[in-house]
């Protein structure tokens, strides 16, 4: 008994403090990647030519489907949804025919894994309730074209990570929406598609990339001078005044910028720096803050990206972990390999060959999970050399994600 009052008395301290100290943050929320603000620098040019693209729907006109491209962080889906939001303002006060906007983010659990819940979930903008299995998916599109017919629609689909849809399902769902508007007469619809992976376009179909990208927009990433520019408006929204200073605003823009230029980690680093400096009963954020934040949020970033890895990459990386704690030295290739068709069986996985499972270590190490060092053989040819050097608890994490995973 008396253990549990000390206990109830250490958290009653710690409440107390929290809400009687000075707070640190004026809006938190202003620092998330869903916060739109009213500003957008550094993408003034982007925002004018995807705005001039979609412009003609305001006068009945079907605009071109668009393929929007760039590394994560750089700005693409805010500015999507920016223009869309005021296109969409635009209609509603000078036309009768609204405009439609539908935003489906593939790479959501159950929402795009299947064509079937991809074609349900669209129909769920439209009201239109959908059993979980049970119908053929000709007859959802069926569905949606006798929507599309009765009462006259004008449609923009944002798929954002469309790829991850594709290969999910493959590019024939994409076929399917693109021919849409050869089906229908009385509404049309236009694609705008969102991706990470700058090299998709060139691997899906070509019937389906001649009216996917009929325009395409690149985002590059942003420098170091321009992530400064971005979280100093920030600041100015999320942070009492004095809580940041501007090495605090620099260090953390330079950080992100060798991320690739990620706007999304530079705000994480100042939200999870000010998380630190806060519970510390601090008012201000200092240098220490951000290093432990850059350590935290790395160990966050490994797991979501195993998280989202394909179920292949899962089984060669689960793979490589068993080896690494049996104590397996010097792992290459072909004892992954070995252990993967196992793992494949076990699981009812279909098989791919040494050379693909190659390919998806080397992808593993890109992506900073792995270590796979490339080291010859002789006259035998050359094969990985491959390890993990993460730290105890991402590895526990990793095993305890695995189970859930695998036999």
């Amino acid at each position: 008994m008396g253990l549990e009052m000390a206990g109830q008395s250490n958290l009653n301290d710690i409440f107390n403090s929290y809400m009687t100290q000075k707070p640190i943050f004026v809006d938190k929320t202003t620092l998330l990647i869903q916060f739109t603000p009213l500003n957008i620098p550094h993408r003034e040019e982007h925002i004018r030519h995807l705005g001039m693209i979609m412009a003609p729907i305001l006068r009945g006109e079907k605009p071109s489907n668009v393929f929007v491209y760039g590394k994560t962080g750089t700005g693409k889906t805010l500015c999507v949804a920016h223009v869309l939001d005021v296109l969409g303002e635009t209609a509603t006060r000078n036309m009768n025919n609204k405009i439609k906007t539908i935003y489906i983010n593939c790479k959501m659990r159950k929402v795009s894994d299947t064509e079937y819940r991809l074609l349900s979930q669209i129909l769920s903008f439209f009201d239109v309730d959908i059993p979980c299995t049970g119908l053929p998916t000709d007859k959802l599109y069926r569905m949606f074209y006798e929507i599309m017919e009765k009462e006259k629609h004008n449609i923009i689909l944002v798929l954002d990570e469309i790829d991850a849809l594709v290969e999910k399902v493959g590019d024939g769902v994409l076929y399917n929406l693109t021919r849409i508007n050869q089906e229908i007469k009385n509404s049309m619809i236009t694609l705008v598609g969102i991706s990470n992976k700058i090299s998709f376009i060139n691997e899906i179909d070509p019937r389906v990339k001649s009216t996917l990208s009929e325009e395409e927009m690149i985002f590059p990433p942003y420098n170091a001078m321009q992530l400064n520019d971005i979280l100093t408006e920030r600041v100015n929204l999320a942070f009492n005044g004095g809580a940041v200073s501007k090495s605090i605003i620099a260090k953390c823009s330079a950080l992100a910028a060798q991320e690739h230029g990620d706007v999304r980690k530079a705000l994480d680093l100042l939200r999870v720096s000010g998380e630190i400096a806060e519970r510390e009963g601090r008012t201000n954020i200092e240098e220490r803050d951000v290093i432990d934040a850059e350590k935290k949020l790395d160990k966050d970033k490994i797991m979501e990206i195993v998280k989202t890895q394909p179920k292949q990459s899962k089984a060669v990386l689960q793979s490589v972990v068993e080896l690494v704690d049996k104590g397996a030295e010097n792992i290459q290739t072909g004892d992954v390999y070995d252990l993967y068709i196992k793992k494949c069986k076990e699981n009812f996985i279909s098989e791919l060959t040494q050379r693909r499972v190659t390919d998806l270590i080397s992808e593993l190490d890109m992506l900073g999970i792995i270590n796979a060092k490339v080291i010859s053989k002789g006259r035998y040819g050359r094969t990985r050399e491959v390890s993990m050097n993460l730290s105890d608890s991402v590895m526990e994490k990793i095993r305890q994600h695995m189970k859930n995973e695998f036999i």
